[in-house]
């Protein structure tokens, strides 16, 4: 076997050690070391590795003098390398994983970091007081270590309802005192509109309502086309759609990404409460 074969041979073996390594360990502790495939930089640090986040001149590697002012020979944490939409690989996985067991659904499993899971991201991020960016982060692997408790905005609401975070952005559908989904969501832009001939004030009125009407698939009014609506308020409701920013932008109704819309259908029947808040 020449010198080119071995390193191949060595490269495959410490990197299969390193994906064996993820599955294993609890998740806090997961690190693969393998850079991402279109963003292969270094790794991001671990929060609280480098004092200085301007100065990343010595991340990651040992102090040229051998001492480290009191910290000794202790090994340096873990780091987690920083992913962006696009990437794929075990680590994204694990990311889509964690996200559907902690009621932040990302469609279906899979290795690509694509629209489902980047609107997951969003909202988990939200929900742990964390900025919505393109990317998971150092804070946003401690969120995942170490989640936020969802508290329910109507802790004496059904077992089975929505509530809906105007603030926040975030539509919460609980069942049996659980939050079964937990999603990013556009609501009304509050300012006037005006199209194919329908104006009014682009809002979505804060209240306690129950839904009354579901229309399955896709629909076409003349605000636009919607999937899977479920109405509770005349004609506001929650529905999929193909845009879903991170700021409000519908003309009243919740928009929902088109992943979550059918499972939000599904659980939802009429009757069902749903409360809308704009908390402080």
């Amino acid at each position: 076997m020449d010198v080119t074969m071995r390193r191949s041979f060595r490269c495959f073996l410490m990197v299969n050690a390193a994906l064996m390594l993820t599955a294993c360990t609890p998740f806090d502790l997961a690190y693969t070391g393998i850079a991402s495939q279109r963003h292969s930089g270094h790794p991001a640090p671990h929060p609280g590795d480098v004092s200085n986040p301007g100065d990343t001149s010595h991340a990651g590697s040992a102090p040229r003098s051998g001492r480290d002012s009191g910290s000794g020979d202790a090994p340096a944490r873990p780091q987690f390398p920083t992913l962006h939409p696009g990437d794929e690989g075990a680590l994204v996985e694990k990311v889509q994983s964690r996200l559907d067991r902690l009621g932040f659904k990302a469609g279906p499993p899979g290795s690509e970091y694509g629209p489902a899971l980047r609107m997951a991201v969003w909202a988990f991020q939200k929900a742990n007081g964390l900025p919505a960016v393109d990317r998971v982060d150092p804070p946003t692997w401690q969120a995942l270590s170490h989640p936020e408790r969802v508290r329910p905005l109507v802790p004496s609401g059904g077992s089975v309802r929505v509530e809906i975070d105007l603030r926040r952005q975030l539509l919460t559908a609980w069942k049996d005192g659980r939050p079964a989904l937990i999603t990013h969501i556009s609501t009304g832009t509050g300012k006037p509109y005006c199209k194919n001939g329908h104006c009014g004030v682009a809002v979505t009125p804060a209240g306690d309502f129950r839904a009354w009407w579901r229309t399955a698939g896709w629909t076409s009014g003349p605000l636009g086309d919607q999937f899977y609506t479920v109405y509770f308020n005349g004609g506001i409701g929650f529905h999929g759609s193909e845009r879903v920013p991170r700021h409000p932008a519908s003309h009243g109704c919740i928009r929902v990404p088109l992943h979550n819309a059918r499972p939000l259908f599904d659980m939802i029947q009429t009757g069902h409460q749903v409360y809308v808040r704009r908390p402080a």
